[in-house]
């Protein structure tokens, strides 16, 4: 099967930065795209930001100009880099990817990390 693993949530002040880490892993043939979501208690999940495997990407816009997303493809993994956050970013942010994955048969299926804290206090 494939994995997602996410890091590098954690507390920050209000105009802090953190950046996100999400890597795949197992059998997968080629990453159509992968993104980010995040869901707040009492709210709807939402997408924050996505990238192609051509390096097209849309972002939410309230994080537009605040947030960056890349990826290396060489290493399965995408990035989030989160800047002068604010506590309304508080949420469990989720790594998701559309891949083709030999265990499927080629099949473009959704996969999903199990989501790391990102907290805005001060």
């Amino acid at each position: 099967q494939v994995q997602l693993v996410e890091s590098g949530g954690g507390l920050v002040q209000p105009g802090g930065s953190l950046r996100l880490s999400c890597a795949a892993s197992g059998s997968i043939f080629s990453i159509n795209a992968m993104g980010w979501y995040r869901q707040a208690p009492g709210k709807q999940r939402e997408l924050v930001a996505v990238i192609t495997s051509g390096g097209g990407t849309n972002y939410h816009d309230s994080v537009k100009g605040r947030f960056t997303i890349s990826r290396d493809n060489a290493k399965n993994t995408v990035y989030l880099q989160m800047n002068s956050l604010k506590p309304e970013d508080t949420a469990l942010y989720y790594c998701n990817a559309l891949i083709r994955s030999y265990y499927s048969d080629y099949g473009l299926r959704n996969y999903w990390g199990q989501g790391t804290q990102v907290t805005v206090s001060s």
